[in-house]
């Protein structure tokens, strides 16, 4: 993982930045934050090192579903769960995995040219940038998800490769998400009419 902090440190830093101007988080928040990711990447903690995941469990300046309901009304993005999500073996396959948490995306089907990808951090420029750079000249069709199930997606897969290489299952310890939070579901509800 380490080869992707880079990505990591400028991808959180462009999402806090939109956060702010989507009026999410105030910039004092965003502060805190910012210096909390320094410390966890510091400390090789990439996985924490999340300013979304850090200003809405940590602090809980922000409600994660606030920003999904954001790119999905002002972006137009849909929603996509991937714990009911068959994807292929040949993706699964060649995910690099430091990448997807970088970057809290997760490539997750192709169907002729197009790519789909499922995100927590759509509203990170770079984001978008690296995985358009990554997929050029392929169009690509995002989705908005939680980190939630992103973390789920990668712990499996990393369980499956682990589990692959050694042929030991790998115990289950606590909760797979990168941040604790009670059971709720995944998406936020349509707003009252």
């Amino acid at each position: 993982m380490t080869e992707h902090r880079p990505l990591l440190m400028r991808a959180n830093r462009l999402l806090g930045s939109a956060l702010v101007e989507h009026n999410l988080v105030k910039f004092e928040d965003l502060e805190v934050a910012n210096e909390r990711v320094l410390e966890l990447a510091g400390q090789g903690n990439y996985r924490q090192a999340s300013v979304l995941g850090i200003l809405a469990f940590e602090k809980k300046a922000l409600r994660e579903e606030d920003v999904l309901r954001t790119v999905m009304e002002e972006q137009g993005l849909g929603v996509v769960d991937l714990r009911h999500y068959d994807v292929p073996e040949e993706i699964r396959r060649e995910l690099d995995l430091g990448m997807c948490w970088a970057t809290w995306t997760v490539p997750y089907d192709t169907e002729e040219e197009f790519w789909f990808l499922a995100t927590a951090y759509y509203l990170s420029p770079a984001v978008r940038a690296h995985w358009e750079k990554k997929f050029e000249g392929h169009p690509i069709i995002w989705h908005a998800t939680t980190m939630e199930i992103i973390a789920e997606f990668l712990d499996r897969q990393q369980a499956e490769r682990d589990f692959a290489a050694t042929g030991q299952p790998v115990p289950r310890t606590g909760t797979r998400a990168p941040f604790s939070r009670a059971s709720k579901p995944p998406f936020p509800p349509a707003p009252a009419t």
